[in-house]
């Protein structure tokens, strides 16, 4: 997502973000869909023909664009999953909804934007990059229990 906004700044201002820059824009001010109140943000960068520094303001609204094809990548893959999942699990899915963790989870209006396309309930976590850690260390703590259900693990 990072790469999307700094290639669509870079698109659309003539303005080189490095990614550190492009994460603030994306935590800032990104969101999946359009926000209700749109916020903007000033960004510094090198102009791409001057090569001089320069500040930009960028709006929600534009890194609601930039994310889209990223974005759209993510809902097909989760299309592809839900596409795959025995009718059990996809009953279960149906009824509790999706869990969304890591660091993309706090993306503004994800979890809607997945619920809408795809019609499955979709949550985000309550902190969801500590849940990552925490999973991670739970899995290694059954790394036995793991091993056996994971197949090539």
């Amino acid at each position: 997502m990072d790469e999307a906004i700094a290639a669509y700044v870079r698109r659309k201002f003539n303005l080189m973000i490095g990614q550190p820059t492009a994460e603030a824009i994306k935590i800032g001010i990104g969101s999946a869909l359009s926000l209700d109140e749109e916020l903007e943000m000033e960004v510094q960068g090198r102009d791409q023909v001057a090569g001089l520094p320069r500040v930009i303001t960028i709006n929600s609204e534009e890194v609601t664009e930039a994310l889209s094809e990223p974005l759209a990548a993510v809902l097909s893959v989760i299309r592809s999953v839900l596409e795959r999942t025995p009718p059990e699990l996809s009953a279960d899915i149906m009824n509790r909804g999706m869990v969304l963790l890591g660091g993309g989870a706090l993306l503004r209006r994800l979890d809607e934007l997945i619920a809408r396309e795809t019609g499955v309930p979709t949550y985000a976590a309550n902190a969801p990059i500590a849940c990552v850690a925490l999973g991670a260390g739970q899995a290694l703590e059954q790394y036995d229990i793991l091993r056996r259900s994971v197949p090539g693990l």
